[in-house]
C-alpha cells in the first residue's frame, strides 16, 4: 500500500504558496515577528490591519514546518480539556478558554468566506476507547460553563469506543490555501534565519533587525535565558496517512488519548492519524496506521503520508503573551497542544491587540508566567536529566542532550526538547538554532 504513496502532506501537494524575498539590508521596525507558520502570519496580518509597523522573518519558506503537516481541524473542542481546566483553574477560566477558542473559530469562518480554501463546517467528536467516566466528566464540565454538547453512543469509525462527546458546527480547511491568500502583501522575508537575539536586535544570516517589540512565533521558543520554556514544553510526534477509496466519516474524530487515532476527510481522501510518541521515543508510526488500514480499509490506496510535531504545555493551555515577567518587549506564542489552528488564531488576536494597547478578557488564562508546578514539569525535568547524563554521540546543540535515531524518518531526534536533524545534520525542527554538524 505505502510503496506508491508520496511522503508529503496533502497540503504541500495541493497548494502553491507565494514566495517572498530574503533580507538584503539591516532593518528597523516597530515589531519583529519571528516565525512564518500560520501563527506568525496571522499575527502579521492583524498587525498590518491595525496599521502597526512590522517585519516577519522565516528561516526557510513560509509554512515549511508544522503548518504544512497539520490535519487542519478548526475546533474549540480540544480533547477532554474543559474538565482539566475546570479542576485546575476553576469555572471562570474554563469559560475564558472556551470564549477565546470559539472567537478564533468564528474569525476563521469570517475570513474564509472570501477565500477558496476548502472550508467546510463539520461536527467534531472526541471519543474514548477505555474510560466512559472521562466523557461523562467532560459533559458535566461543559454544562457548568454553559456550553451544550452531545454525548454520542456510536460514531462511524472502525474503532470500538465507549462513546464520544460531540461539538456541532466546527470546521476544517486547507491551511496552505488559506495562508496563500492572507499572506499577499505582507512584509515577509524568507530564508532569513535569526541566529541570536542581542537585547532587541535580531542577528540574522543576512544582517541585523532592530525592533522595539519582538514576537517569537517559531513553534518552540528558542531564547533560553528567559521563560524556562525548555522545562515548560515538550514535543510530541504523530503520523498521518491519506487514503483513497476509503470511508466518508462526515466529521472529525479524535481519541482523547494522545496515543490514539484521528479521522477526517479532505475531498476524496480519508486522513487516518496516530502512531504518536514523545519526540525521541519509540511509537507505532506509519506502520501502526498501515496495519490498521490493511485490516479495516482493504480496498483503499495510500496516496500520501507525513508526520507532524506539536509543542505540549504543562497544563493543556498554550503560552500566549509576554515572553516572561522580565522581558516587557518580548512576546511568545507556543504550546498549542495539537490544536494549532485555533491556537494560532487566538495568539494572533491576543498579541496584535496587546501591541495595539488593547486587552482581552480571556488573555490572562494564557499568561506564559503562570505557575509551572504541574506533574508534567517533573517528567520533562527527568527526561532532560536522563538524556543529559547519557553517554552517546551525537548530541543536540540546543542544550546538549543525547540524540536518538528515528529509523522511520531517518532523523536524529532529541527526547529532551524535540529538536530534530536530518541524517546529514541539517536542522529540521527547533528549538535548536543551528545544524548538528
Amino acid at each position: 500500500m505505502s510503496e506508491k504513496s508520496v511522503m508529503k502532506s496533502v497540503w504541500s501537494a495541493d497548494s502553491n504558496l507565494p514566495r517572498f524575498p530574503s533580507q538584503k539590508d539591516d532593518i528597523r521596525t516597530d515589531v519583529l515577528v519571528i516565525g512564518g507558520g500560520i501563527s506568525g502570519i496571522l499575527t502579521a496580518y492583524f498587525l498590518q490591519q491595525k496599521g502597526i509597523d512590522y517585519v516577519l522573518v522565516e528561516k526557510g519558506r513560509i509554512c515549511s514546518g508544522t503548518t504544512r503537516n497539520t490535519t487542519a481541524k478548526i475546533t474549540f473542542q480540544h480533547g477532554l480539556t474543559y474538565q482539566k481546566i475546570l479542576k485546575k483553574y476553576g469555572t471562570e477560566s474554563a469559560r475564558k478558554y472556551l470564549l477565546a477558542n470559539k472567537t478564533a473559530a468564528e474569525k476563521y469562518a469570517e475570513l474564509c468566506r472570501n477565500i477558496d480554501c476548502g472550508y467546510e463546517t463539520k461536527d467534531n467528536y472526541v471519543y474514548s476507547v477505555s474510560d466512559r467516566k472521562k466523557l461523562e466528566s467532560e459533559m458535566t464540565a461543559l454544562q457548568k460553563i454553559g456550553y451544550k454538547a452531545c454525548l454520542c453512543e456510536e460514531i462511524p469509525v472502525p474503532v470500538k469506543t465507549l462513546g464520544a462527546v460531540k461539538f456541532e458546527n466546527q470546521a476544517q480547511f486547507n491551511p496552505l490555501k488559506f495562508v496563500s491568500s492572507i499572506s499577499e502583501g505582507l512584509r515577509i522575508y524568507e530564508n532569513t534565519f535569526v541566529k541570536e537575539m542581542i537585547e532587541n536586535t535580531a542577528v540574522t544570516n543576512r544582517g541585523k533587525i532592530y525592533a522595539d517589540k519582538v514576537i517569537c512565533a517559531s513553534h518552540f521558543p528558542f531564547i533560553n535565558k528567559h521563560g524556562s520554556y525548555f522545562l515548560k514544553l515538550y514535543q510530541h510526534r504523530s503520523y498521518v496517512i491519506a487514503l483513497e477509496n476509503a470511508q466518508d466519516v462526515n466529521g472529525m474524530y479524535v481519541d482523547e488519548n494522545h496515543s490514539g487515532m484521528s479521522f477526517r476527510n479532505y475531498g476524496n481522501l480519508l486522513f487516518v492519524g496516530g502512531g504518536g510518541e514523545r519526540t525521541g521515543k519509540n511509537g507505532g508510526g506509519w506502520n501502526e496506521l498501515r496495519n490498521f488500514a490493511d485490516e479495516f480499509y482493504r480496498d483503499a490506496k495510500e496516496k500520501y503520508f507525513w508526520a507532524a510535531q506539536d509543542c505540549m504545555s504543562l497544563d493543556d493551555i498554550p503560552y500566549i503573551g509576554r515572553y516572561s515577567r522580565s522581558t516587557s518587549d518580548f512576546y511568545v506564542a507556543s504550546g498549542f497542544n495539537k490544536w494549532g489552528m485555533t491556537g494560532a488564531m487566538v495568539s494572533a488576536i491576543i498579541l496584535s491587540d496587546m501591541l495595539a494597547g488593547k486587552d482581552h478578557d480571556f488573555a490572562d488564562i494564557f499568561d506564559p508566567s503562570r505557575s509551572i508546578l504541574r506533574s508534567q514539569l517533573f517528567i520533562n525535568g527527568f527526561e532532560a536529566t536522563k538524556n543529559l547524563l547519557t553517554i552517546s554521540s551525537p548530541r543536540c546543540p540546543h542544550l546538549g542532550c543525547a540524540l536518538k535515531w528515528n529509523s522511520a524518518e531517518h532523523s536524529w531526534d532529541c527526547p529532551c526538547h524535540g529538536s530534530r536533524f536530518a541524517e546529514n545534520g541539517e536542522l529540521l525542527d527547533n528549538p535548536a538554532n543551528g545544524d548538528l554538524y
